[in-house]
């Protein structure tokens, strides 16, 4: 449905985004991730029509996406993109600005859909309030409902939940990735979150210095990360010596583990030393070092400092 053909874009001189191609179908949730500056929000601006692609082309089924030299207002009418300003007015109550592109024809039908997204992020109680007057989080999930009026065909959102306290993102993420699915609205969400990427994308694209490095399942990238760069997306991770932890002879072979792959055994070729804990709710993060090199692993308990530990791989 959306099809992005080998585009190329530059600010000035030095190129933001390198020849990146990829399709997405029809209703799917794609997450973009990948380091600050990698070019994710820049990808997003490229897709919605803000600026001119220096190469390449992006279709929408047969439809050109077009920039600013070819439509006097930038950005394509099927689709919606929320920026991180979130482009509010802010002397307008957040009813108007929930509404403020619906049609004034039918005032009642206007009333219900305003009403039916401020129950969806439970700013319901808000309805009347001017958005200078909200937090940061609160005018960020008005402007989440605002491009989701119209019911577009694409949405495209730039880290949409960074402002959002943490007890209400996750009721927030489920309740806007269900009512999406339930529309068939494609959406694609650049985000630092490892969450948004796991727990309810289709499939993820990791991109870096501008380039996708892989488009795949998220359960696939996660548990088969290409590199420490891919793996350090979703958390901590360890680059270990694979001598340390199997029978292989080559010592510049390296493995990458998550904290949670390691267990504490009476013995093994890894013998690390706790520098610092860190209490995590379920479990403690243990940071510990071996030969001069930080490792992360996960305990049950508290571990005392400057403590020696064996570690082994827990699915061995």
């Amino acid at each position: 449905m959306l099809d992005i053909q080998n585009i190329s874009f530059s600010y000035t001189e030095n190129p933001v985004i390198k020849n990146i191609s990829f399709t997405i179908e029809k209703g799917q949730n794609i997450s973009i991730i990948g380091e600050s500056g990698c070019g994710k929000s820049t990808l997003l601006k490229l897709i919605y029509g803000l600026y001119d692609l220096d190469e390449g082309q992006i279709f929408y089924g047969d439809k050109p996406v077009l920039g600013p030299k070819f439509n006097l207002i930038p950005g394509m009418p099927y689709m919606k993109y929320l920026a991180q300003d979130f482009d509010l007015s802010p002397y307008e109550t957040v009813a108007e600005n929930v509404g403020k592109f619906l049609s004034n024809g039918f005032a009642n039908m206007k009333k219900l859909r305003v009403q039916e997204l401020l129950e969806m992020v439970e700013m319901e109680q808000f309805a009347n309030v001017k958005t200078k007057f909200l937090s940061g989080g609160q005018q960020q999930r008005v402007a989440l409902i605002r491009v989701l009026a119209l019911e577009p065909e694409v949405i495209l959102l730039d880290e949409p939940f960074s402002q959002i306290d943490a007890f209400r993102k996750n009721a927030l993420r489920r309740n806007l990735f269900r009512y999406l699915k339930q529309k068939q609205i494609t959406c694609i969400i650049a985000t630092h979150d490892s969450t948004d990427a796991l727990s309810f994308a289709d499939q993820a694209i990791v991109m870096r210095n501008g380039e996708v490095v892989i488009k795949d399942d998220p359960n696939r990238i996660y548990e088969n990360p290409q590199t420490k760069y891919v793996a350090s997306l979703f958390g901590e991770v360890n680059e270990i010596p694979t001598h340390l932890l199997l029978s292989y002879e080559d010592e510049n072979h390296k493995t990458l583990v998550y904290p949670h792959q390691f267990k504490m055994v009476s013995e093994s070729k890894l013998l690390v030393k706790i520098r610092k804990t860190y209490f995590r709710g379920s479990h403690y993060l243990i940071e510990a070092v071996y030969k001069r090199q930080l490792i992360f692993f996960e305990s049950e308990i508290d571990l005392p400092l400057e403590q020696e530990v064996f570690l082994a791989l827990n699915y061995l």
